[in-house]
C-alpha cells in the first residue's frame, strides 16, 4: 500500500494474542506488533517465538505488517533475526536519532534478505521519532536511505525528553507536530501523526481531524477501537469530494475562457486551490477503491 493511502498505524503488544485478534478485526491499515515498550522484557523470547507467524497473518489478511524492533546495540538483532521469516513490510526502528542508526539497520535487513531469499530492498525502515533531536535532524535521519518511505512522530516519550506535561489537548506537542511535518515533506518522506493515547474516541478522532488540516494523512494509535474514528477523519467525506469536483470543473472552466481562477462558494480558486482539489479528488478514489501497491 502507498504510503500516502496508510492512513492508521496501530501499535500492540507482541505477546498478547488477544490483543493481536483485536488489532487484526480493526481497520487499521498497518498493524505494529511492538517488541519494544509494549512488551515487557520478559515476555519478549516468547513473543520472538511467535513474531514470525503473526506478521504473516497479517500479510495474508491484507494489512501492512509492522515490527518494532530494540536499539540494535541491544536485543534489535535478536528481534529482526526473529521477525524477517514473516516478511514485514516495514521494520520500526525506536528512539531513532542518526543516519548511522539507519545505515546500521539497512546493512542488517540486506544481509537477512539474502539469507532468507527476500527481495532485496524491499523492507521498508521506519524510524520513530519520540526525541527532541529525532525531531529536529529527521531528515538527515532519511536522507539517501531508499528503505525510508515514511517516519513517525512519538508522543509520550517525546513529553518525557521536552518535559512537557501531557494533556488530552495535546498543546504541548503542538510544535513538534508542525516541525515534523514541514521537516518530512521536505525529505519526500511521509509524515505519520503522534499517537492519540487516551481513551475517549472523539478525542481521537478530533486530533486526527486537527493533524490533516496541518496536512498529515496518516497516524499512529494505541487502541483498535479509535481506528474507525481516525481513519474516517483522514478520509475526504462526501460534502468534501463534491467541494473538490466543484473547485475544478469550475476553474478548468474558467481558464478554458482564458480567466485566471473561479469563484467558488466565497473561496478563489487559483491553481494551488485548483491542485488540491485533484488531490482530494485523487484519494477519495483511491481509498475508495482500495488501491494498493502490492509489495
Amino acid at each position: 500500500m502507498d504510503p500516502e493511502l496508510r492512513r492508521t498505524w496501530l501499535f500492540g503488544p507482541s505477546a498478547d494474542p488477544a490483543a493481536h485478534e483485536a488489532m487484526l478485526a480493526s481497520p487499521a491499515d498497518a498493524l505494529i506488533a511492538d517488541l519494544e515498550d509494549f512488551t515487557p522484557p520478559q515476555l519478549r523470547p516468547q513473543a520472538r517465538e511467535g513474531i514470525s507467524h503473526l506478521l504473516a497473518s497479517w500479510r495474508t489478511a491484507g494489512k501492512v505488517a509492522v515490527v518494532r524492533i530494540n536499539d540494535l546495540t541491544t536485543d534489535g538483532l535478536v528481534d529482526l533475526n526473529a521477525a524477517m521469516p514473516g516478511r514485514p513490510h516495514v521494520v520500526a526502528y525506536p528512539m531513532a536519532t542518526s543516519s548511522e542508526q539507519m545505515r546500521a539497520l539497512d546493512e542488517a535487513i540486506t544481509g537477512i534478505e539474502i539469507n532468507l531469499g527476500i527481495a532485496l530492498g524491499t523492507t521498508e525502515i521506519l524510524p520513530v521519532c519520540e526525541t527532541a533531536l529525532g525531531v529536529v535532524d529527521v531528515r538527515s535521519i532519511v536522507a539517501g536511505r531508499a528503505r525510508i518511505r515514511c517516519a513517525l512522530l512519538g508522543a509520550e516519550d517525546l513529553a518525557s525528553d521536552l518535559c512537557a506535561e501531557r494533556q488530552p489537548d495535546a498543546n504541548e506537542l503542538d510544535y513538534a507536530r508542525r516541525r515534523f511535518i514541514l521537516e518530512c515533506r521536505a525529505a519526500r518522506v511521509e509524515p505519520i501523526d503522534a499517537p492519540y493515547t487516551f481513551t475517549d474516541e472523539q478525542g481521537a478522532f478530533k486530533e486526527a481531524h486537527c493533524s490533516r488540516r496541518l496536512g498529515y494523512r496518516s497516524k499512529s494509535l494505541v487502541r483498535p477501537d479509535h481506528a474507525k474514528s481516525i481513519n474516517a477523519a483522514l478520509t475526504p467525506s462526501d460534502e468534501e469530494v463534491r467541494r473538490a469536483s466543484a473547485m475544478v470543473i469550475a476553474f478548468e472552466a474558467a481558464r478554458a475562457r482564458g480567466e485566471d481562477r473561479a469563484l467558488v462558494e466565497g473561496l478563489w480558486v487559483e491553481v494551488p486551490t485548483y491542485r488540491n482539489a485533484l488531490r482530494t479528488l485523487e484519494r477519495a478514489r483511491r481509498l475508495a477503491s482500495g488501491y494498493q501497491t502490492r509489495h
